[in-house]
């Protein structure tokens, strides 16, 4: 293929993303040029607009990337990064690609953690990946100390590469399964966040990019879905202090069961919360 600038790159890509079936061709178009060339997709579209020149090394590269693309590849396992809220997390096979609306689920926990009267507020994030949850506190609430806890090998290597960069020396990484994590912290806990697996085992996501690249032990959790968050639960009730607060992002067919789960384990002010298209996305309880 002949690009000779980066009008005709850039439509080559929107035309084979399109055809894939990729339901955000331009987007994703703009961003992994974008990252090839070190430019924003702002600057992508502008510098396509006076068909600015690229070199045949970009030409490739950029070739190959639109084409990892089109087989629903996850942009961010291409590029290894995921933007979320002020940070940039590395990512990659074997842990879950954080997700925008669990940048509005974090910020339930962030609001409690700062409204803590301590001059050291604390927080866990249980199962945490990538680290998304974990960092966006102690990076929003600098005051605080967190603790991730991440119980899968291949996730642990990504929690660990995010924590090094982000967490300075107030975010503590623990290797260890949620439903027998940290017992030395049992009722001194502020707050309680996690993003744990829901899906029911026998339900098959609709997007290729979660059924064929995000990893099953971050997706799927017993026949109904919440077998992670029944453990989640009774681990957060024996972690947080008397008017500590959880947060818990789920699906959006869940608030009900999960309300009902988390008032049978002790919880008060159990409240469900949406996302921007409405859908419930959150609840958030008080111990």
């Amino acid at each position: 293929m002949s690009i000779p600038d980066l009008a005709a790159l850039r439509d080559h890509a929107i035309r084979v993303l399109g055809e894939a079936g990729v339901p955000t061709p331009e987007a994703d178009a703009d961003l992994l040029i974008g990252h090839v060339l070190g430019m924003s997709r702002g600057q992508v579209q502008a510098k396509a607009l006076v068909g600015a020149p690229v070199d045949a090394e970009q030409v490739m590269t950029v070739t190959e990337f639109i084409e990892r693309r089109a087989l629903r590849e996850p942009v961010q396992h291409i590029t290894g990064v995921a933007p979320f809220r002020t940070l940039e997390l590395a990512v990659g096979p074997g842990v879950f690609v954080p997700r925008p609306e669990t940048e509005l689920v974090v910020q339930f926990a962030i609001d409690a953690l700062a409204a803590v009267a301590s001059s050291q507020p604390l927080a866990v994030d249980l199962g945490s990946g990538s680290g998304a949850i974990a960092l966006a506190m102690a990076v929003e609430v600098p005051h605080a100390q967190v603790v991730a806890v991440e119980n899968s090998p291949q996730a642990f290597v990504w929690t660990t590469r995010n924590v090094r960069r982000y967490g300075d020396d107030r975010v503590r990484l623990v290797f260890a399964d949620l439903a027998d994590a940290l017992p030395e912290l049992d009722g001194t806990v502020d707050v309680v966040a996690s993003n744990p697996p829901y899906i029911p085992v026998g339900a098959v996501p609709r997007d290729p990019e979660v059924r064929l690249f995000d990893p099953e032990h971050a997706l799927y959790s017993g026949a109904d879905g919440l077998d992670a968050v029944r453990a989640l639960v009774v681990t957060a009730h024996r972690l947080l202090r008397p008017g500590g607060t959880l947060v818990i992002e789920h699906g959006e067919l869940q608030a009900e069961p999960i309300a009902a789960l988390v008032r049978a384990g002790g919880f008060t002010a159990v409240a469900s919360h949406r996302d921007l298209l409405g859908r419930d996305r959150a609840t958030t309880a008080t111990r």
